[in-house]
């Protein structure tokens, strides 16, 4: 496979947070549209990190990031918002689901923020969503009164909304129970087969592993790997 088949293409990445021991060092990665990841290693080891390098959050101290092409370090912090916004789908660990926003409304952000108008198309797919996720009794609540595990579903349902052509995923199905986890992966790896896009999900479940079309051990690949404890994420 060439690097031009690739959405994702990282080369030659070194990174480090100031203050600490931490590098982040890869020579290559590489994530093809229509594929699906599992990133996995010890705790400690950057898989955050490398999701928040793959989207932008983060640029590296050297080499390449490339979304489609574009070097992400190059395109600027108001470039690589929008393309968060128009391109990729995040699901963080910690939800990050805004207090004032009932469960609908969260998951009809990503739009809102891109300017993109919500449509009733729009509204319809997000209720779909929620329906898969079985949060749809849910959508006018806000997230104190939903659980971590009906949190986690919304925020999947937000990341996914948009029909991103990158999906990142932080421990999706950290907080449910087998069988939910497993209806929640059909619908990421439904949706993101659907729009032909690419799915990138960290996990410490190897049980999952053989759903993915390639897993990718981020302890074995850091050239950087340090031992240090309670610095990196």
């Amino acid at each position: 496979m060439s690097h031009s088949d690739q959405l994702l293409t990282i080369r030659d990445l070194e990174f480090g947070y100031p203050g600490t021991s931490f590098r982040l060092k890869l020579d290559e990665f590489g994530l093809q549209s229509g594929r699906t990841m599992a990133l996995i290693g010890r705790s400690g080891c950057g898989k955050s990190t490398l999701l928040d390098l793959a989207c932008g959050i983060r640029t590296p101290q050297s080499g390449a990031v490339r979304f489609d092409g574009r070097d992400l370090a190059e395109i600027g912090d108001e470039s690589r918002r929008l393309l968060r916004l128009d391109s990729v789908g995040l699901v963080f660990q910690e939800f990050r689901l805004l207090d004032y926003l009932t469960v609908l409304d969260s998951i009809l952000l990503p739009i809102r923020l891109s300017g993109r108008p919500v449509t009733s198309d729009i509204r319809e797919r997000a209720h779909e969503l929620a329906r898969r996720a079985g949060i749809q009794a849910l959508l006018k609540r806000r997230p104190q009164r939903l659980s971590q595990g009906e949190r986690q579903r919304a925020a999947i349902c937000r990341a996914l909304i948009g029909k991103p052509r990158l999906v990142l995923a932080d421990e999706p199905t950290g907080n449910l129970d087998p069988a939910t986890a497993e209806s929640v992966l059909d619908l990421l790896f439904e949706q993101v087969a659907e729009a032909g896009a690419a799915l990138l999900v960290i996990t410490h479940d190897h049980e999952i592993l053989p759903r993915f079309d390639e897993v990718f051990d981020l302890s074995e690949r850091n050239l950087a790997a340090t031992r240090s404890e309670g610095e990196v994420r």
